[in-house]
């Protein structure tokens, strides 16, 4: 027979089995949406929140029609692919963007002839072919990989993905603080372009189409893509934003 032996904190009675281990009978961790534990059980680099009620808790109030939206966009997306998006976002709008323009150019060129710098001067229709495969071709193969490269400092400086969103003054203000910065760092970049080193090693290629082109804007030496790369990075890393900021941002400096 086997008695209780007082104190043993190991002893288990006879009558107790292992089919008598139930799901019910064990207990069960429960985490509130808000909790910072349920928090680091998340998948890192990810949303904490995987739905509205969830993040309504954590954030105390309802989330807006914005919110809702970018919390179905981005719950279970990691962080590098939303700041992958950027690319997408340059060829997409380096393709739209001088599109009616460029129509125009080539449809009915007696129609916007008074508006042109350079009225008598028609770029045909294969430079502007080529022009374009150059700049889709630099970035996809620099600016893409540069991109991808960066996400760790883009991380370490602290543009951020999650909830709350920022309102429209802090996103405004943030813009404001991005062109002022990127309209100073590129000056002087510009400047270091048109030295006769830089020039003659780099710049020359921007200067390969003397007559105004919408799809020629972004056309230039790999390198320079690069250089120019860092001012317009320049603001975002001195004052953070949201990925979204970031995003547009990044369609304001491109269109520019």
């Amino acid at each position: 027979s086997r008695r209780r032996r007082s104190g043993d904190p190991h002893y288990c009675p006879v009558s107790f089995r292992f089919s008598q281990i139930t799901p019910t009978t064990l207990p069960i961790l429960r985490y509130p949406p808000s909790s910072p534990l349920r928090h680091r059980l998340s998948p890192p680099d990810m949303l904490p929140y995987r739905s509205v009620p969830e993040a309504e808790a954590a954030l105390q109030r309802n989330l807006t029609t914005a919110e809702a939206a970018w919390l179905s966009y981005s719950a279970g997306t990691h962080d590098f692919w939303l700041y992958c998006h950027n690319t997408a976002f340059l060829l997409l709008v380096y393709t739209l963007a001088p599109l009616p323009l460029a129509a125009l150019e080539l449809t009915r060129p007696h129609a916007i002839r008074r508006y042109k710098l350079q009225p008598k001067v028609r770029v045909p229709l294969s430079a502007v072919v080529r022009c374009c495969v150059d700049v889709v071709r630099s970035f996809l193969l620099a600016i893409g990989p540069l991109q991808i490269l960066s996400y760790p400092t883009v991380k370490w400086v602290g543009i951020r993905t999650g909830l709350p969103l920022p309102s429209g003054c802090e996103t405004a203000a943030q813009v404001v603080v991005y062109l002022l910065v990127e309209d100073y760092a590129n000056y002087w970049v510009h400047r270091a372009m048109h030295t006769r080193w830089g020039y003659e090693r780099i710049h020359h290629v921007h200067h390969e189409f003397t007559a105004p082109v919408g799809f020629a804007a972004p056309y230039a030496h790999w390198a320079e893509l690069l250089l120019l790369g860092l001012p317009s990075f320049l603001g975002p890393a001195l004052v953070p934003c949201h990925i979204l900021t970031f995003w547009l941002w990044t369609l304001i400096r491109h269109v520019e």
